[in-house]
C-alpha cells in the first residue's frame, strides 16, 4: 500500500505538471483557420517535413524572384500582397483532398491557363497520390482540382510532357521497381497506364529531347542513387543505356531540364552530404550515345533569412521553370521548415526525458526505501522445480542477463545509508535534496512534453482562403531607445509574414543599418520634427497594404502577432490590436482592467495595431483631423486616441476595432529606463484632457461598446 501511494503521489505530480505546463506553454489554436476546415484528417505533423510549394519570375530561369516582390494583390482572398507559399496543406484540405503535405511541382501550361501537378502526401494511406491544381491569373492564385493519380504504393515527381499531341506523366513508382509512362484520357484528372518504360527502380526521372534523340535521366534507387541515362527514339522506348553509366554516384534530379539562350541545362539537387537542402542547375556541354560531361553554373533562388519561420527556410528539392507567352519565366519550387526525421527526433528526446523522470521516481523510492528490486526466479536461464545440474548452474552464474539484473537490484537495495540520509524528510537537508530531485523531475516532464507536444519550433502565418500574405512594420523611437529597438529588430524580423520594417527616427544620430540584425529589409525614416503625429505620416515607399504600428518597448510572440494580421485581412476597414480600451461618459481614461469590468471596449491602443495604410495614414492627415493633430503635439501625447476617433467618426455605429488577446506581452522600457510615459498619473490625466478634447471635435465614443468574446476564432478573450 506504501508503494502504491508513493507511486500515485509521485506520478499524479509529475502529470499535473505536465497538463499545467502544456496548457500554458501550447495551448490549442482555438478557431485557427488556416487548419482542417472540411476534414480534421489534414495538415497534421509528418516525420518527412511539412513541404509546400511557391511560385517566382523574371524574365530568365536565372533571375527568379518570390511572388511577393512584384506585388501582386488579390481583394478575393485579402493578400495584399500575394505571398508564398501559395499551394499548401491547407489549400488541398479545405478543398476536400486530405493532405500533410504539397511537394515536387511541374507545370503544364494550355494558353493562359497553367496546371500544377505536385506530390500530396495522403495522411490515410500515409503515401504519396498525384495531386493537380489550376490557375488562371498566372499563378498567383490556385485552385485544387482533385487527385490525378492515386496508385497503391507512392507516387512522387509527377513529370508531365507531350508527345504526338498526347499528354503524358511519368511519376516515381520506385516502390514497385518499375518505372511507368500514363497517358491522360480526360485530362488533367483522368490517366492510364500506357507502358511501363523500364523496369527498374528509378527515382527523379525526367525525359528531354535533343539532337533527335530522346533522354532519360533518372536515378537508381537500388544503388544508392545514381545517376543514368538511357536513350531512345521516343519515349515509349525501346530505352538503351548510355555507356558511361552511372554518369554521377549519388545525384539525383531537382526537376526537368530546360533550354535557355541555345543551352541546356540540368537541375538537380544538393550532393548527397547536405540532400535537399538547395537546387543546384548544371550546364550540359556534351550530350551524346557515347559521351556526357555537365558543369554546375551559379543559381541561388531567393530564401528568406528567417529559418524555421520561413517555407523554405531549411531546404527545397524541386524546381521546375517555364516560359510563358508572354516571354516571361515562372517557376515552381518546393521548400520545406523542417527537416526530415524531426518529428522521430523529437518524441525520441522527449520519451528520454520522460522516462529520465520516472526513473527518477523510482532511484526515489529505492533511497527512500519504499521500494525493493526482486528478480523472479522464473527469469532465469531455465526454470527448474527440481534439481539443476552444475552446468546450468555455471552458466547462469557468468553469462547470462538475468544474473547480471539480480546483482544490480541487489546493489540497489544494499543502498548505503549515507545516500539514505540525503533523502530523509525530517531533516532539513533531507528536504532540501527531495525537493532538488521532484524539481529535476519536474523540469525532465516539462523537457518531455515540449518535445512531444511543442512542434518543431517553427512559427506559421494564417492563412485566409488558401492565401498568405505580408505587412509592414513601423515602430516609432530616438537615440536613447537604440537598445530596444535593437533587440525589437532582431525579434520581429523573423516573424514570418513581416516583409520589411519602417524605424521612424524622431531625435538623435540614427543608427548604420549595419548594425541592426534583421531577417529583413529595414528602412530608417529620420524626421525634421519630434513630432508623435510622425507616426501616421503618408509613405509612398510602403508597398503593403497592411501595416502594424507597434511600439519599440513591446515585446510580443510572433504567433500573436500572425494571429492579429489574420484579423485583420478579415476586417482590413477596423483598428485590430491587443492593448483595449472602454471610454465612458465620464471621459476618464483607464487602463485595461476598467474595460475588463464592463466588459467590453471602444478603443484600440495604435501602439500595437494593424491598419490600412492609405485610409488610416490619409485620414490622420486630412483636414478634419488638423486641430486634433495640433492637440497632439501640444500635449505630446494622444497620436492613438486620435485616430481611434478619426476611425470612430467615419464609420458611425459600425464597429471600428477588434480585439487580439497577446499570449505575452513584455515591456522592454522597464528595463531600460527610457519609458516615454513613466509617469502613470500624469499621462493618464493628459489623455483623460485628450477623450474630452477629441469628444468635441470628433464625437464621443461612450455610445458603443463590443463585448469582449464576440468572435468564433477566440482570440478576444
Amino acid at each position: 500500500m506504501r508503494r502504491f501511494l508513493f507511486f500515485v503521489s509521485c506520478f499524479g505530480l509529475f502529470a499535473l505538471i505536465a497538463i499545467t505546463y502544456a496548457w500554458l506553454a501550447f495551448p490549442p489554436h482555438i478557431g485557427r483557420t488556416d487548419h482542417v476546415s472540411s476534414s480534421s484528417l489534414g495538415c497534421r505533423e509528418d516525420n518527412e517535413g511539412s513541404w509546400s510549394i511557391g511560385v517566382f519570375y523574371g524574365d530568365s530561369p536565372f533571375t527568379l524572384k518570390p511572388i511577393e516582390t512584384i506585388n501582386v494583390w488579390r481583394n478575393e482572398s485579402a493578400a495584399w500582397p500575394v505571398a508564398n507559399p501559395v499551394l499548401t496543406c491547407v489549400s488541398l484540405t479545405n478543398y476536400g483532398f486530405p493532405s500533410n503535405f504539397v511537394a515536387g511541382p511541374f507545370l503544364y501550361v494550355q494558353g493562359d491557363t497553367l496546371y500544377m501537378f505536385f506530390e500530396n502526401k495522403n495522411p490515410i494511406t500515409m503515401q504519396g497520390d498525384i495531386g493537380v491544381a489550376q490557375s488562371t491569373d498566372k499563378g498567383a492564385t490556385w485552385k485544387p482540382l482533385g487527385i490525378a493519380l492515386d496508385e497503391p504504393w507512392h507516387l512522387s515527381f509527377p513529370f508531365v510532357f507531350n508527345y504526338n499531341e498526347q499528354i503524358y506523366m511519368m511519376p516515381e513508382s520506385n516502390q514497385i521497381g518499375e518505372l511507368r509512362l500514363y497517358r491522360a484520357v480526360n485530362f488533367p484528372l483522368t490517366w492510364k497506364l500506357e507502358k511501363v518504360i523500364l523496369q527498374k527502380p528509378l527515382v527523379d526521372s525526367t525525359i528531354l529531347h535533343h539532337q533527335g534523340n530522346y533522354w532519360l535521366f533518372g536515378s537508381d534507387h537500388s544503388s544508392f542513387g545514381h545517376l543514368e541515362i538511357w536513350y531512345s527514339a521516343t519515349p515509349l522506348g525501346p530505352w538503351k543505356p548510355h555507356k558511361k553509366n552511372p554518369i554521377h554516384n549519388g545525384a539525383r534530379n531537382g526537376g526537368r531540364a530546360f533550354l535557355h539562350k541555345g543551352n541546356l541545362y540540368r537541375v538537380g539537387q544538393a550532393s548527397s552530404e547536405s540532400y535537399e537542402k538547395k537546387i543546384r542547375i548544371y550546364k550540359i556541354e556534351v550530350l551524346s550515345k557515347e559521351e556526357y560531361r555537365e558543369v554546375q553554373v551559379p543559381f541561388d533562388l531567393e530564401t528568406s533569412h528567417k529559418g524555421q519561420n520561413s517555407w523554405n527556410g531549411v531546404r527545397q528539392h524541386r524546381f521546375d521553370v517555364l516560359q510563358l507567352s508572354s516571354g516571361e519565366y515562372i517557376g515552381l519550387v518546393d521548400g520545406d521548415r523542417v527537416t526530415s526525421g524531426d518529428l522521430v527526433f523529437r518524441v525520441f528526446l522527449g520519451s528520454a526525458s520522460l522516462a529520465g523522470a520516472i526513473t527518477l521516481v523510482v532511484l526515489l523510492g529505492f533511497f527512500l526505501g519504499i521500494l525493493n528490486c526482486i528478480v523472479p526466479s522464473t527469469w532465469c536461464v531455465k526454470y527448474y522445480k527440481g534439481k539443476r545440474t552444475d552446468a546450468v548452474l555455471n552458466l547462469e552464474t557468468t553469462s547470462f542477463v538475468s544474473e547480471q539484473l539480480r546483482r544490480m537490484c541487489s546493489r540497489l537495495n544494499r543502498v548505503p545509508p549515507f545516500l539514505r540520509g540525503l533523502v530523509k524528510p525530517n531533516s532539513t537537508f533531507g528536504r532540501l535534496t527531495l525537493g532538488l530531485l521532484l524539481v529535476l523531475g519536474a523540469l525532465l516532464t516539462c523537457v518531455g512534453i515540449s518535445y512531444i507536444n511543442g512542434g518543431s519550433g517553427a512559427v506559421l502565418p494564417y492563412t485566409l482562403k488558401g492565401h498568405v500574405s505580408q505587412f509592414t512594420l513601423a515602430t516609432m523611437t530616438y537615440d536613447a531607445r537604440l537598445w530596444n529597438l535593437k533587440m525589437y529588430l532582431k525579434h520581429y524580423s523573423r516573424c514570418p509574414s513581416v516583409k520589411e520594417i519602417l524605424v521612424i527616427w524622431n531625435k538623435g544620430p540614427p543608427p548604420e543599418l549595419t548594425e541592426l540584425d534583421s531577417a529583413v529589409p529595414v528602412r530608417i525614416r529620420v524626421e525634421k520634427l519630434n513630432s508623435l503625429n510622425n507616426r501616421f505620416n503618408i509613405d509612398p515607399l510602403i508597398k503593403t497594404r497592411a501595416v502594424l504600428e507597434l511600439d519599440d518597448d513591446i515585446m510580443m510572440p510572433c504567433d500573436t502577432i500572425e494571429k492579429g494580421f489574420r484579423v485583420w485581412r478579415e476586417y482590413p476597414e477596423r483598428l485590430v490590436g491587443y492593448y483595449p480600451r472602454f471610454v465612458d461618459e465620464t471621459m476618464s481614461y483607464s487602463a485595461e482592467k476598467f474595460a475588463r469590468s464592463h466588459n467590453g471596449y471602444n478603443m484600440i491602443l495604435t501602439g500595437a495595431a494593424f491598419m490600412d495604410v492609405g485610409f488610416a495614414f490619409g485620414l490622420y492627415q486630412s483636414e478634419k483631423a488638423r486641430l486634433g493633430r495640433e492637440f497632439v503635439d501640444e500635449q505630446f501625447n494622444c497620436e492613438d486616441v486620435l485616430l481611434n476617433f478619426l476611425y470612430a467618426n467615419v464609420s458611425g455605429l459600425v464597429k471600428a476595432v477588434e480585439y487580439v488577446r497577446p499570449s505575452l506581452a513584455i515591456d522592454t522600457s522597464k528595463f531600460s529606463g527610457v519609458a516615454i510615459s513613466g509617469n502613470t498619473n500624469d499621462h493618464y490625466r493628459k489623455r483623460s484632457k485628450c477623450l474630452r478634447r477629441f469628444s468635441d471635435l470628433y464625437g464621443s465614443l461612450s455610445d458603443r461598446r463590443w463585448e469582449f468574446g464576440g468572435r468564433k476564432d477566440g482570440w478576444d478573450l
